[in-house]
């Protein structure tokens, strides 16, 4: 009897907590989502109390060579980011299997990298006084403008894109790929008659992710358009320099047209993808000969494309610990010493910050998941809608979002270190569901359902099934994010107050005064920080796995 009652009371504790925790996931993703969203979209139409579409009209009527540089920067973007995603995947999948890991390796550099990182590089390299152009081929050009913001942009993005691409390539069906290479096709042929239209739906993923982003990005514009503005730019300007949420908000309203329509089909396809697979390639690559033109084309550019990354982040370390005088360069510990000043303890507060939104941002993403995919909540369908949107949606967007939504009663929020980490958390929550989501799809339905058999609650699945099974991928998520809020920019740059700056903001303020080599500095002191937690958190994952297979031994 003693029992029974024991086991009742613990079952109404798990139907009280299963309930308790189905309102959190859903009630948080539509506050701190869905309701800051709505209030940029009410914010442009309402002018002091009255609805109004002047602000548009205004917008549409002053601003065609505005809304003009955006598309005319996003297309060429796009295009540039594709051609070379494509031709980089395709090389890294056909090369041998060590060159293709040192290539993905060069690759995720910029994935613990500030976004605006290439920009600071480009300056270094290429600005007026730039290594290259002023001290090397003695030129005084002005590089600023159209063409820098494209490339700096396509290099920015690229990366990205071709681990994407390289992850599908490898989920391709290695059988029809036999079959041409059985009737005599060449690998030229085989590349451009069945392994490109095999992976269209993932190039137009990338096409898209490219045009969006660039249509969202303020910051390259920012440091290296010199002149030429563009509408997230225009954003970022109407809040910082005029106050003007209300255009501010039809700004970013206007851009999220564009980066909605690019949600869809994303969602469309990306859905799509894992149907490409059947007996695939895995990580042994394509198994084409090395040879004909356009292997070694590819192969020509790829170099090149690494070539530029390298050299790329060895500019940014050399401005690091180099000054000039009189035209003569010197090696100095002077940038660390005088970047003292700028970070004090930032660095931690950036840390701080963004242990807690990996932590967060992982558990509400796994608990989305679970409701989702093992228990199969309606609800949790539309709330997993809402919460893949700010994956796509405008960082500025968002941030902006966060300002009306919470800047007064009843969670006046505006001002803490709550709106940042929240504002953080719920921006990778799109990383950490599409994680769990791969993770829970490994569990097998047969120990769901002993665990049932044997008269457990539904949270004992949770707790006993789910929760043991994830572990790898919850460190995957929990990195991923942790790295994502170490070097973002974009949706909390109007939410930190001055004496509150994180390190990302604080060289964003640096490189925009000038003070390049102080911005190398807290660049190089970021990619330290994210590389050794990475690095860390990873040998921690594999020693546990170890432990696991000689206990099993």
């Amino acid at each position: 009897m003693k029992i029974s009652k024991h086991r009742e009371n613990i079952n109404r504790f798990y139907n009280v907590l299963d309930v308790l925790l189905i309102i959190i996931v859903a009630v948080s993703v539509i506050l701190f989502i869905l309701y800051p969203m709505w209030m940029v979209m009410v914010k442009s139409v309402n002018i002091d109390g009255i609805y109004s579409l002047d602000i548009y009209k205004n917008l549409i009527k002053n601003s065609t060579k505005l809304i003009t540089n955006s598309l005319m920067v996003a297309i060429s973007t796009t295009v540039l980011t594709t051609v070379m995603t494509v031709i980089i995947s395709v090389y890294a999948s056909l090369t041998k299997k060590w060159v293709g890991r040192l290539i993905n390796l060069t690759l995720m550099l910029t994935m613990i990298s500030p976004p605006f990182v290439t920009s600071l590089s480009y300056i270094t390299l290429f600005g007026k006084r730039g290594f290259i152009t002023h001290d090397i081929l003695g030129l005084t050009l002005n590089t600023y403008g159209f063409y820098g913001i494209v490339l700096m942009q396509s290099l920015g993005f690229i990366s990205l894109s071709s681990i994407l691409l390289i992850g599908i390539i490898k989920s391709l069906n290695s059988d029809t790929i036999q079959s041409a290479r059985d009737l005599g096709a060449d690998t030229g042929s085989i590349i451009f008659d069945i392994i490109i239209p095999m992976i269209r739906p993932g190039i137009l993923v990338v096409a898209v992710l490219a045009f969006v982003r660039s249509l969202a990005d303020f910051s390259t514009p920012a440091i290296i358009g010199g002149s030429y503005n563009t509408l997230a730019a225009e954003s970022y300007f109407s809040v910082i320099a005029y106050s003007n949420l209300n255009r501010a908000a039809a700004i970013n309203t206007l851009i999220f047209i564009p980066a909605l329509i690019g949600f869809l089909i994303f969602r469309h396809y990306m859905n799509r993808l894992p149907m490409m697979g059947g007996s695939t390639t895995g990580s042994d690559g394509l198994n084409l000969p090395r040879s004909g033109k356009i292997y070694r084309i590819f192969g020509v550019l790829t170099i090149l494309f690494l070539f530029i990354l390298i050299m790329q982040y060895g500019s940014i370390f050399l401005s690091a610990i180099t000054k000039k005088t009189r035209g003569v360069m010197y090696f100095t510990l002077e940038n660390i010493v005088e970047s003292k000043n700028h970070i004090n303890t930032t660095i931690f507060r950036s840390i701080g910050y963004s242990l807690i939104a990996a932590i967060g941002g992982t558990t509400i993403g796994y608990l989305l998941s679970y409701y989702r995919e093992i228990r199969k909540v309606r609800l949790m369908k539309v709330i997993d809608f809402i919460a893949t949107m700010p994956y796509i949606i405008p960082g500025t967007f968002f941030g902006l979002g966060y300002i009306l939504a919470f800047n007064d009663y009843p969670l006046p929020l505006t001002g803490t270190a709550t709106i940042v980490i929240l504002n953080v958390l719920f921006k990778q929550l799109p990383f950490s569901t599409k994680i769990a989501d791969s993770t829970i799809k490994q569990i097998r339905p047969e120990s769901i359902d002993s665990c049932k058999d044997l008269g457990g609650h539904e949270m004992n699945v949770l707790k006993d099934i789910m929760i043991p099974s994830s572990k790898p991928g919850f460190f995957l998520s929990f990195i991923n994010n942790f790295t994502a809020t170490m070097t973002t920019v974009g949706s909390i740059i109007f939410l930190v107050y001055p004496g509150q700056k994180l390190a990302t903001l604080i060289m964003f303020d640096v490189i925009q005064s000038g003070k390049y080599r102080i911005g190398a500095v807290i660049a190089c002191l970021l990619i330290l920080v994210v590389m050794l937690f990475n690095i860390s958190f990873y040998l921690l994952f594999l020693s546990d796995k170890k432990k696991t297979k000689q206990s099993s031994n």
